[in-house]
C-alpha cells in the first residue's frame, strides 16, 4: 500500500517537473563523464593487460650494435631474468610505387613456427611466415591498411643499398607496436611507417649479420631488482656497443598508452565532481524552497502524530528521486559515451580487441557519489524541518526584514530607473543564492572552455614547435655517423637552398640519484633551420661548451643553470664525463639536451660528423629531391614537415572533436539547470509583488524584465569570473595532464571565451523564455489570495 507520503511525494515532483527534469540533466551529465571517463580508462587498462600477457609482452629491451648470438647464454645466467631473445632490428626505404613521400619499414627479424616467443604477433589475415623462404614478411596492420596492402602483395625495399621485393604473406598486431610511433616522432604515420616481421636468416644475410644479434628481449623474474639487472646487461653488452637496458616505462608504445591512461583517470576524477558540487547546490536550493512553501502541511503532519523521522525521509526521497532519475539517464548516456570514446582510440592503439567494458563497480559507485550529492544537498532542508515546530510553522513566515545592502551605502542605486532598481534589491535581499547563482553559472564557462581550448593550443604548438623552432622543410636521417661534408652533396639536391647538419647522440643523463635516458642534439653555430627557444620565445644558441636542457627534463632530474649533470654515452666509445647546465630550453616535444654540434663532436672524439640533416626547401623542387633521397644508401629516414603537421592535426582531430562536443553539451546543461531552477524559485517567491505590479499596470514585459533583468545581471557578473575561473582550471588541469611525451600549453584565445560565454548566454536564454511562459500565464487572482 501507498503511504500518504509517498503520494504526497508524488504530486509534489509532478508539480516541480521541469526542476526536477533540470536537475537530474546536471547530475546526469556528471555521471555520465564519471561513467564515460572510467569504463573507457578500464576498457583501455584491461585490453592492454590482456593482450601483454596473451603476447608475452617483455619486460624489459636493450640494443647493442652488433653482439654474438652465443653471448644470449650468459644474459640468460643474469640474476632476475627469466627469459631472453635476441633478434635483428633494421629500418629501411620502402620503394612503393605511386608514393612520392618516402616510407620508412622497420624489419624485425622473427623466427617462425608456432613457438610461444616473446612480443608474439597476432596474426589478423593470411599466415606467419615460412622459415625457408627469405623474401616473406608480416606486415603490421595499420600500415597494411593505410597503404592497401594484404597477402600476396610484393613491397620493394632499398635493404643496405640493394633493391628487393618482399612478399606478404600475413597481417600481423604486435603488443611491441600498440602505438606504431619512428623515434623522434610526436604520433604515429601509418602512410609513412610500418613494421615488417621477416625472415631471420634472410635479414642476418642482407646486413651481414650472421650469427650476431643487434637487438634483445627479457623477461624478468617478480621479484627482481630492475636497476641491478639493467645494471649487469649493461655491463655484459657495453664491449658489443650496447645502448643501455630499459623497461617498459621508457618503450615508446607502452609509454604513450600509459599515458593516455593516466589523462583518462584524471579526467573522471576532476570534471565529474564540479557537476555533482552544482547539483547538490541545486537540490539544497529547490528542497529549501519546498520546506519554505510547505510550512503548514509539516506542521500539519507533526499536529497528527508523524515523528520527524518519517517527514525528514520523506524530503530525502525526494532528493534521492532527482538524482536518481539523474543516475539511471547518466548511467545509460556514460556507456554510450564511453563506448563512442573507446572507438575513438582504434586509430591510435592497435589492440587484437579493444572491447568496451563496464565493470559493475564503475556504475554502483556512480550511484553512491550520486546519492552523496543528493544527501549533502538535501541536509539543509532536512534539519530545517526537524526544528520546525508546529506551533510555529501554522503561522505565516515573518515578513523578511529588508535592510540596505553595503553597496547602498557607497552608490546611491536610489538615483536608478525603478524597473532597474526593483531587480538590484531582489539581487541584494538575497546575497547568498545570488553568489551562489553567479558561481555555478561561471563553473559552466571553464567547462566549455576545456572543450574549445584544445585547438588553441595545437595552434600554438604547431606555430611554435614546427614553424619558429623546427623550421626545416625536410629532415634526413643517416644510417651512420657521416663525415661533415655530406652537406655540399645535399645542397645540390633539386630544390635545396640551405643546409644544416646536426649530431645526435643517445645517453642516459645523471644527477645524484637520478637518470633519464635521452638524447643530445648537436646544432650548429646561429642555428636557422633548427632553433632553440627559452620560456619567453627567444632564440637561443648552446654555448661553446656546456649543454642545455628542456625544462622539463632539468624538473625531472632536480638540477638548475649551473647545475653538473653526469652524461653517459650510450653508444660509440661510451664516453662518460660531467657537463654543466648553461641554459633551458622551452620544448613542447619530449625531453631532450643539445650543445653544439662541435662540442659534442670533440666529447665524442668522432671529429666532424653527422647524424642528420636539416634542409630547406622550394615547394616546386620538392618532389625531384625526394625522389634524389631515395637513391641515397646512407639515407635511413626522411620527415617532411608538412606531411608531419598534417598527421598532428589528422590523428587528434577526431578525439579532440568528440571532446570538445561532449564538454560543451554538459556545460549548457549545467547553465541551464542553474538558470531555470533560480528563475523558478525566484518567480515562486515574488510571484505576489509581480501579480500586484500587473494590477497596477505594469505590462507583461515589464514584469519580466524586473525578474529576468536579475538574470541579466548574474551573467554579466558570471561570464568574467567564468573566464578567469578557465585559465586556473586550464592551467591547473594541464599541471597534472602533463607528460614525458608533450607540454600542451595553456593558451586560450579571445575567440574561445566569447564563444564560451556565448553558449552559456545561450543556454541561460533557452531558460528565460521557459519562465517567461510561466510569468504570461500567471493567475492574477489565485496569487493575490494570501492569508493575512
Amino acid at each position: 500500500m501507498v503511504s500518504a507520503l509517498d503520494r504526497k511525494l508524488r504530486r509534489d515532483l509532478a508539480h516541480m517537473r521541469g526542476q526536477v527534469m533540470t536537475i537530474a540533466l546536471v547530475v546526469a551529465c556528471g555521471i555520465a563523464s564519471f561513467v564515460a571517463s572510467l569504463s573507457t580508462y578500464e576498457s583501455l587498462r584491461l585490453s592492454q593487460s590482456d593482450y601483454y600477457a596473451e603476447g608475452r609482452f617483455a619486460d624489459a629491451f636493450v640494443t647493442v650494435e652488433r653482439a654474438p648470438r652465443a653471448l644470449a647464454a650468459r644474459l640468460a645466467e643474469v640474476g632476475g631474468v627469466a627469459t631472453v631473445e635476441t633478434r635483428l632490428i633494421r629500418d629501411v626505404t620502402l620503394d612503393l610505387p605511386g608514393v612520392g613521400m618516402p616510407v620508412i619499414a622497420r624489419l624485425v627479424s622473427y623466427d617462425g613456427g608456432d613457438r610461444p616467443g616473446l612480443n608474439r604477433l597476432h596474426l589478423r589475415r593470411g599466415r606467419l611466415i615460412d622459415p625457408d623462404r627469405p623474401d616473406e614478411v608480416v606486415v603490421s596492420e595499420a600500415f597494411a591498411a593505410a597503404q592497401r596492402l594484404g597477402p600476396g602483395d610484393g613491397v620493394p625495399a632499398i635493404i643496405n643499398g640493394r633493391r628487393d621485393v618482399l612478399r606478404i604473406v600475413g597481417v600481423a598486431l604486435s603488443p611491441e607496436f600498440i602505438f606504431a610511433v619512428r623515434g623522434g616522432e610526436p604520433l604515429p604515420d601509418d602512410r609513412r611507417f610500418g613494421v615488417l616481421w621477416m625472415n631471420r636468416h634472410g635479414l642476418e644475410a642482407a646486413f651481414n649479420m650472421e650469427g650476431a644479434f643487434n637487438d634483445a628481449l627479457f623477461t624478468l623474474s617478480p621479484d627482481a631488482s630492475r636497476p641491478a639487472v639493467y645494471a649487469e646487461i649493461d655491463r655484459l653488452l657495453e664491449p658489443y656497443g650496447g645502448r643501455g637496458a630499459y623497461g617498459r616505462d621508457q618503450q615508446m608504445s607502452h609509454r604513450f598508452l600509459s599515458d593516455e591512461l593516466r589523462e583518462q583517470e584524471i579526467m573522471a576524477t576532476t570534471i565529474p565532481p564540479v557537476f555533482l558540487a552544482v547539483a547538490a547546490v541545486l537540490v539544497n536550493i529547490v528542497l529549501g524552497r519546498i520546506v519554505a512553501t510547505q510550512r503548514e502541511q509539516i506542521a500539519t503532519l507533526k499536529a497528527i502524530g508523524y515523528d520527524n523521522a518519517p517527514i525528514v525521509v520523506h524530503y530525502l526521497k525526494m532528493a534521492i528521486v532527482i538524482v536518481g532519475i539523474g543516475s539511471a539517464v547518466g548511467i545509460v548516456l556514460g556507456i554510450a559515451l564511453g563506448r563512442m570514446m573507446t572507438g575513438s582510440y582504434t586509430q591510435f592503439f592497435r589492440l587484437p580487441l579493444l572491447a568496451y567494458r563496464v565493470p559493475l563497480w564503475v556504475p554502483l559507485l556512480a550511484v553512491a557519489v550520486s546519492l552523496a550529492a543528493a544527501a549533502a544537498g538535501a541536509a539543509a532542508a532536512v534539519r530545517r524541518v526537524a526544528a520546525l515546530a508546529p506551533a510555529e510553522a501554522m503561522r505565516p513566515p515573518a515578513p523578511r526584514v529588508h535592510r540596505r545592502a553595503p553597496i547602498e551605502r557607497v552608490w546611491p542605486i536610489r538615483m536608478l530607473p525603478v524597473r532597474l532598481l526593483m531587480t538590484l534589491r531582489l539581487l541584494l535581499d538575497r546575497p547568498l543564492r545570488t553568489a551562489t547563482t553567479i558561481g555555478a553559472v561561471a563553473l559552466s564557462i571553464p567547462i566549455i572552455v576545456l572543450g574549445l581550448f584544445w585547438n588553441d593550443a595545437l595552434d600554438y604548438m604547431i606555430e611554435t614547435q614546427f614553424f619558429a623552432a623546427e623550421r626545416a622543410d625536410v629532415v634526413v636521417a643517416f644510417s651512420d655517423p657521416t663525415n661533415d661534408r655530406v652537406r655540399y652533396e645535399l645542397s645540390r639536391l633539386p630544390g635545396v637552398y640551405d643546409v644544416e647538419t646536426m649530431r645526435a647522440v643517445s645517453v642516459r643523463l645523471r644527477a645524484g640519484h637520478r637518470s633519464y635516458r635521452t638524447a643530445i642534439l648537436g646544432t650548429e653555430d646561429g642555428a636557422r633551420l633548427r632553433r632553440l627557444l627559452d620560456a619567453a620565445g627567444r632564440v637561443v644558441a648552446p654555448p661553446p661548451d656546456g649543454m642545455m636542457l628542456t625544462d622539463r627534463l632539468a624538473e625531472r632530474l632536480g638540477i638548475a643553470v649551473g647545475d653538473v649533470v653526469l652524461v653517459e654515452v650510450l653508444e660509440g666509445s661510451r664516453r662518460t664525463r660531467e657537463i654543466a647546465v648553461t641554459g633551458l630550453v622551452d620544448d613542447m616535444i619530449g625531453l631532450s639536451a643539445y650543445m653544439n654540434i662541435g662540442a659534442l663532436n670533440r666529447f665524442l672524439g668522432e671529429g666532424a660528423v653527422a647524424s642528420a640533416a636539416a634542409l630547406a626547401v622550394d615547394r616546386d623542387g620538392e618532389a625531384a629531391m625526394l625522389a634524389r633521397l631515395r637513391e641515397m644508401p646512407r639515407v635511413a629516414t626522411v620527415t617532411v614537415r608538412r606531411e608531419a603537421v598534417e598527421t598532428f592535426l589528422a590523428t587528434i582531430a577526431t578525439i579532440v572533436l568528440v571532446f570538445s562536443a561532449i564538454l560543451c553539451a554538459f556545460a549548457a546543461a549545467i547553465a541551464i539547470g542553474v538558470v531555470y531552477n533560480n528563475a523558478r524559485i525566484a518567480l515562486a517567491e515574488r510571484s505576489w509583488d509581480l501579480a500586484t505590479l500587473r494590477v497596477l499596470g505594469f505590462t507583461r514585459r515589464e514584469v519580466s524584465a524586473i525578474l529576468l533583468g536579475g538574470l541579466v545581471v548574474e551573467l554579466a557578473l558570471a561570464v568574467p569570473l567564468g573566464w578567469w575561473l578557465s585559465f586556473q582550471v586550464v592551467d591547473a588541469l594541464l599541471r597534472v595532464l602533463h607528460t614525458e611525451m608533450f607540454e600542451i600549453p595553456p593558451v586560450i584565445s579571445m575567440r574561445t571565451c566569447v564563444a564560451a560565454a556565448a553558449i552559456t548566454v545561450l543556454a541561460a536564454a533557452v531558460s528565460a523564455l521557459i519562465v517567461r511562459r510561466r510569468i504570461d500565464r500567471l493567475d492574477l487572482v489565485s496569487v493575490l489570495k494570501a492569508r493575512e
